[in-house]
């Protein structure tokens, strides 16, 4: 027998009833908490009557797992935006497609495992939202749409439909996320798309159709590609790429992490050594829109420090670890200690080598030039009103002195100069590595060129031939022999060079006792 009992109030608005052992304890409530199936279908309706009038639907975060039944009751053909995000749809609801005129869909966060044929009814969406459901595969139908904007993030997507490419308006593209393991090359015929976002797949390969795209943005982080097609560089609206947390080879990390400029120019140099139309490395690589380069057209490429691998580039930024910054000598001497044993005894790090090989192979390849016998030098020392006797002896002497230096140089450091000895000294490297080896470690640090920046700025220039001057002070030289920095960045002053560097090497111990040309301490940046 059951027992209830009932206790009211009037202000309350509270009821109990509890049964015996065959019925439960249930509780009514007429006063404030959730409400009521009702209040909760007068709401949807108020939501449907708005839409019948303004053309927007609004139906977020209600828990729907079924379009509503009263819509039927209501003129919904004209709805232009449709929000349908935060529900438990499992499927796209058929009166949905029924919306001719819609332009904006948004399904975020529902159940959605498929999309129906009738989606293609939708000839004036340009907006569809499909993110945070459960998506396997991206059906074609959605290929059919004229849409401007497809998300399809946080799905299990591991491909993309070949039909993709009939996207011919789309410009923005969204399927970071997924289990996707390549794109199919038909991503080349998205002529419109700007930004493009696929982070967080399983991507082995960008494929190299999409360097014919006028993007603007790209992310492919979080994924596994190893190697950026050469053909990126002609990406020339691009404006931000997002690369982290790839195992990159090619461009090597540390140039990554510099950021868009270096990678086009590492890409342009890459470009350079498997192509022969392409041009040298004196020539301005592919423009960027975005570069610091563009903005001074009339200047010539390496006017300015892009600080590509330098000293004060920003580099002791790198994972704090300064030991990846600097190239030390000993360290290439050590590598390969025993071949340089075998071939000669006092050599040079294997960067200045390659230099001085880069100087004389261009000077080889350039066409001729007045030599240095007959150089401006000579002239200066040889004034038209002095004698022509007097001039000729001046010349040789000088052109005598020019020789003799060049061979102690060359004795010296053991390696075989440019004809042109004048523009060799230009830049300092020469000069700070011969100070080096007449006490080592007289410049700690030396600017010598890169190969994606084969050519040093002026301020680095200036900063080696002041090194090489300072170094000089220390060792002994005296004030009247230096020479000044212009003498050599402008090769007005040979003589005074030359003189700079007879005293230098006067105070070098006897060749015999050298043992290496470089220092075992000195740094060499590139």
């Amino acid at each position: 027998m059951a027992t209830s009992v009932l206790l009211g109030s009037a202000d309350s608005g509270l009821s109990f009833s509890l049964g015996g052992a065959g019925s439960g304890a249930v509780l009514h409530s007429n006063g404030p908490g959730p409400q009521g199936p009702a209040s909760w279908n007068r709401s949807v309706d108020r939501a449907l009557d708005e839409a019948a009038a303004s053309g927007t639907l609004n139906l977020s975060g209600r828990k729907l797992k079924e379009f509503p039944r009263s819509s039927a009751n209501h003129d919904l053909t004209d709805t232009t935006r449709a929000d349908l995000s935060r529900n438990r749809l499992s499927d796209l609801p058929l009166e949905v497609c029924m919306f001719v005129s819609l332009e904006s869909l948004n399904l975020y966060q529902n159940c959605l495992r498929s999309l129906p044929e009738g989606l293609i009814n939708l000839q004036s969406l340009t907006y569809l939202n499909l993110s945070r459901n459960q998506l396997s595969v991206l059906p074609p139908v959605v290929c059919g749409l004229p849409l401007k904007v497809l998300i399809a993030c946080n799905n299990k997507l591991v491909c993309l439909p070949e039909e993709v490419g009939q996207l011919r308006h789309l410009t923005e593209l969204d399927v970071s996320c997924n289990e996707i393991q390549m794109l199919p090359p038909q991503v080349g015929h998205l002529e419109n798309l700007r930004d493009l976002n696929i982070r967080r797949n399983h991507l082995l390969h960008l494929p190299p159709e999409l360097a014919e795209l006028p993007l603007v943005r790209v992310d492919f982080s979080c994924n596994k590609v190893t190697s950026i097609p050469v053909c990126f560089r002609r990406l020339s609206q691009l404006q931000s790429i997002i690369l982290d947390n790839n195992p990159l080879q090619s461009p090597p990390a540390q140039i990554c992490i510099k950021g868009k400029v270096h990678i086009f120019k590492y890409l342009n140099l890459e470009a350079s050594k498997s192509s022969s139309e392409l041009p040298e490395y004196e020539r301005r690589p592919l423009t960027l829109s975005s570069c610091g380069d563009d903005l001074y057209p009339g200047r010539p490429y390496g006017a300015l420090d892009s600080g590509f691998n330098s000293v004060d580039s920003g580099d002791k930024r790198w994972l704090g670890n300064e030991g990846e910054q600097m190239d030390f000598m000993d360290g290439c001497a050590a590598a390969h200690e025993e071949e340089e044993r075998k071939t000669r005894s006092d050599s040079l790090s294997s960067q200045f080598m390659a230099y001085i090989e880069k100087r004389i192979i261009r000077e080889v390849l350039a066409p001729p030039t007045q030599s240095s016998d007959q150089s401006a030098a000579d002239a200066a020392v040889c004034p038209q009103s002095s004698p022509v006797k007097t001039c000729l002896s001046n010349c040789v002497s000088r052109t005598e002195e020019r020789r003799h230096n060049r061979s102690n140089i060359e004795a010296r450091l053991k390696v075989s100069l440019p004809s042109d000895l004048g523009s060799a000294l230009t830049d300092g490297v020469v000069l700070c590595h011969l100070a080096n080896h007449v006490r080592p470690r007289s410049v700690p640090s030396i600017h010598v060129p890169s190969p994606a920046v084969p050519k040093l700025t002026m301020a680095k220039c200036r900063r080696n031939v002041e090194n090489f001057l300072e170094a000089c002070r220390r060792l002994g030289v005296p004030q009247t022999e230096l020479c000044l920095p212009l003498h050599v960045l402008e090769e007005r002053g040979l003589p005074q060079v030359a003189a700079t560097v007879s005293a230098l090497l006067s105070l070098a111990p006897p060749r015999c006792s050298v043992a290496t040309a470089t220092a075992p301490g000195t740094s060499v940046t590139i």
